[in-house]
């Protein structure tokens, strides 16, 4: 073999190793950060699992508001069952559940739209983020609808579930949604359940995210129309003026830009 020959071995079996290498290294990284994002969803699946505990408890650090009969304004005491979840973190509102899902958690709400896309309920840096609705709705005077946000998580945790709507099988497996806010308990028959886009700001379209209240019974089931005409499939369920509604959103991977939704009507 000559030396020219030799030269060109010992060059591609530097390149070889090198490629080895830098091969290894990303596969230590790739399942180090796999430890870690599974490590964080347990971690924080452990921290709602005992937050779903101190539901019904009687541990009470401080007296509910009553309301003022000169006051009508004025919200109800808070339920038993979420006193001592208030107390620890005054951004609650309520709960979500879904049986038979993971689903089942706090539902919080602050001023700041971002502050609940990466902290938990504890307020720690948390990438799972806490469900939480928009600024814009109430529980108390209760606006129409609550829009309530989510991530969609690989892990399945938070709203990482919520696509498995797009199957209509699910969804008769999976009818109600149970949400309590504050002040009192609900269950909710799902009605609708689409894809749509974030809209631009000027384009004139119907925006499920700023619908909060309607201001007439014809504003109203335009809206429900709306909604009807962009569900995959017809649930049967109906809503008129007057009837309290929540709407799930989480982001839908399957094309660029998209939120997946589902609506849900309350029905006790």
């Amino acid at each position: 073999m000559s030396g020219k020959e030799k030269k060109k071995l010992s060059r591609n079996e530097k390149i070889r190793r090198i490629v080895m290498a830098v091969l290894i290294v990303i596969a230590v990284g790739s399942l180090g950060y796999f430890v870690f994002y599974n490590g964080e969803s347990e971690s924080t699946e452990k921290k709602f699992n005992k937050l779903s505990k101190l539901k019904n408890t009687d541990f009470v650090l401080f007296e509910p508001k009553k309301v003022k009969a000169d006051d009508p304004e004025a919200p109800p005491e808070v339920l038993e069952d979420y006193v001592t979840l208030y107390n620890k973190n005054k951004s609650l509102i309520g709960w979500l559940k879904i049986d038979d899902t993971i689903i089942d958690y706090p539902v919080m709400q602050s001023q700041n739209m971002e502050y609940y896309l990466d902290h938990n309920f504890s307020q720690e840096k948390d990438r799972n983020g806490c469900l939480f609705a928009d600024k814009e709705c109430s529980i108390w005077p209760r606006s129409q609808n609550i829009i309530i946000y989510g991530h969609n998580m690989k892990s399945g945790k938070m709203f990482g579930t919520l696509t498995k709507y797009k199957n209509e099988d699910y969804y008769k497996k999976h009818p109600f949604i149970r949400f309590d806010t504050l002040y009192e308990k609900g269950n909710y028959a799902v009605m609708y359940v689409f894809s749509e886009v974030v809209h631009e700001e000027t384009e004139v379209a119907f925006k499920y995210y700023q619908f909060v209240n309607a201001n007439s019974a014809e504003e109203y089931d335009s809206y429900m129309q709306d909604m009807a005409d962009m569900s995959l499939y017809d649930t049967g369920v109906t809503s008129h003026l007057g009837d309290q509604l929540i709407t799930l959103s989480t982001c839908d991977y399957v094309k660029g830009g998209e939120r997946w939704v589902v609506v849900a009507k309350r029905v006790e």
